[in-house]
């Protein structure tokens, strides 16, 4: 029976392991073992080359003697490893494993409390910033982010109307059932917000939280070197699923399958992958780190969300993916949870992964980055963009001269100057009929423009975005692929 080192020994380096030749940089070597206490924990193996071969250690009880006294004398708060010497074949190798502390955050003494603490990001030690420390000091507190009370706000810097919307009547948001979900808190006996409730619901949350947006961008390839679209989501967090879900599809297509009894639209996009992935970056992104939003980026071959905020300590990639889950913002997740956006908590990775193995889809990638966790999806086919929207390309003299044409062979089509403006417009991008009135330069949506939507949609050449909510507030209109041929040259191709 293989001893459990000769397993070890075939493993990459990564977040739990790391292997080293000799104890010849002693401060590389704490590094090490504060980031996996940091962390998750870890094994630190000596003796092993790069290439993993078996050198060994000279002097193995001295080596013991010496590791010991370099985690004694060099790291704070105290760290007790586990410190074992084990043979393979005539060589001796040096284990040193690490467990999660709850003594974190350490760091190494030559570097003090604030910039000798480290992490563990992939297979490398990262220096822990002010945000990191500063949440694992709460945690270590027994505090959580979200639940803190912001008492310089009062109930008047929430947005109730949306809480209202959002809960649906049904449901009482009187103090009581605030203080219950935890939105309000009693401070000098006055009812105040948590942070949770701004980051959810205040008017003037990035005020308060800079980076509590979502970025948007769609890029042409498989880079960010040719951004083709872009949009900034600064809608208050329930909202923003849809929000950030609407410009996924503006940049994808749906088909229709027909079954046995109905028609279904099936949408060139994982959707329901898609969903839970923002659900878990708005729930889980950590909200006190500065410096990044969440970005949500559409490549042709795939879709990247970034999340900031690093795993929490004792938290791993395996450990995601096996549904095993630690909650960053309690509150946040409570009232999507009661808002039904998550059924159970720590379900959500879970389910994606199913759904890519049902969909035939490439198991998703996750990975520690810089700035937090990206989830990256990869798609079942290749999407290129198709028309440049106006407001991110710059239009030639030809382009402009062949605009007129453009719109001159559309009004013949569609037999209706209006309906042509209509359809330039949604070439571009999707639009509300407001935004398709300010950019057809009118004051107000006239009976007209809702007239000749009708007719686009009874034509099939525009179809909504949001279908199943004709009235929705974040309703947009769009062009079919019946739609896009319109701009075909040959004539004939379309009636």
């Amino acid at each position: 029976m293989p001893h459990p080192i000769d397993h070890l020994l075939q493993q990459p380096e990564g977040k739990t392991l790391e292997f080293k030749r000799d104890l010849s940089s002693p401060r590389n070597v704490l590094k090490t073992l504060v980031a996996f206490a940091n962390a998750a924990g870890g094994c630190l193996v000596i003796g092993v080359g790069d290439a993993r071969q078996v050198l060994g250690v000279s002097d193995p009880l001295d080596e013991e003697a010496r590791i010991c006294n370099l985690i004694a004398d060099g790291i704070s708060p105290r760290l007790v490893p586990s410190v074992e010497l084990v043979s393979v074949g005539d060589r001796t190798l040096l284990i040193v494993e690490v467990f999660p502390s709850s003594a974190r955050p350490h760091y190494l003494n030559s570097l003090g409390p604030e910039a000798g603490v480290y992490v563990r990001l992939g297979a490398s030690n990262r220096q822990a910033g002010p945000d990191w420390i500063a949440e694992t000091h709460r945690a270590t507190a027994g505090q959580v982010f979200d639940e803190q009370p912001m008492p310089e706000l009062g109930v008047d810097d929430l947005d109730t109307t949306a809480m209202a919307r959002v809960f649906g009547p049904t449901r009482t948001l009187d103090e009581k059932s605030l203080q219950t979900l935890k939105l309000l808190r009693t401070e000098q006996g006055r009812f105040v917000p948590t942070r949770g409730a701004v980051l959810l619901f205040g008017k003037a949350r990035e005020q308060h939280f800079p980076d509590a947006w979502i970025q948007c961008g769609r890029f042409r390839g498989l880079d960010k070197v040719d951004i083709f679209d872009q949009h900034e989501v600064h809608a208050h967090l329930p909202d923003a699923v849809e929000e950030i879900e609407l410009f996924l599809k503006k940049h994808a297509f749906k088909t229709a399958r027909f079954g046995a009894m109905r028609r279904e639209d099936v949408w060139s996009i994982p959707l329901t992958m898609l969903r839970e992935a923002i659900i878990n970056a708005l729930v889980h992104s950590d909200y006190a780190q500065r410096g990044t939003p969440i970005r949500v980026a559409f490549f042709d071959d795939r879709i990247d969300i970034e999340s900031p905020g690093l795993l929490l300590p004792g938290m791993t990639i395996d450990d995601m993916k096996s549904g095993v889950s630690r909650i960053r913002n309690p509150v946040i997740a409570r009232v999507f949870r009661e808002l039904g956006l998550i059924e159970q908590w720590g379900s959500g990775v879970r389910r994606i992964f199913d759904e890519a193995t049902r969909q035939g889809l490439p198991a998703p990638v996750i990975e520690e980055i810089a700035t937090g966790v990206r989830l990256r999806i990869r798609l079942a086919q290749q999407h290129a963009p198709e028309l440049p929207p106006s407001n991110t390309r710059q239009e030639s003299d030809d382009d402009r001269a062949s605009l007129p044409r453009l719109e001159s062979r559309l009004e013949s089509r569609l037999e209706s100057k209006l309906a042509a403006k209509i359809v330039l417009q949604l070439g571009t991008q999707p639009s509300g009929k407001a935004e398709l009135a300010r950019a057809l330069g009118h004051t107000t949506v006239s009976g007209e423009l809702h007239k000749q939507i009708r007719r686009l949609l009874d034509l099939s050449l525009v179809e909504m975005t949001i279908p199943d909510k004709p009235q929705s507030r974040l309703q947009r209109y769009r062009l079919t692929q019946t739609g896009r041929q319109l701009f075909d040259p040959i004539e004939g191709k379309t009636t």
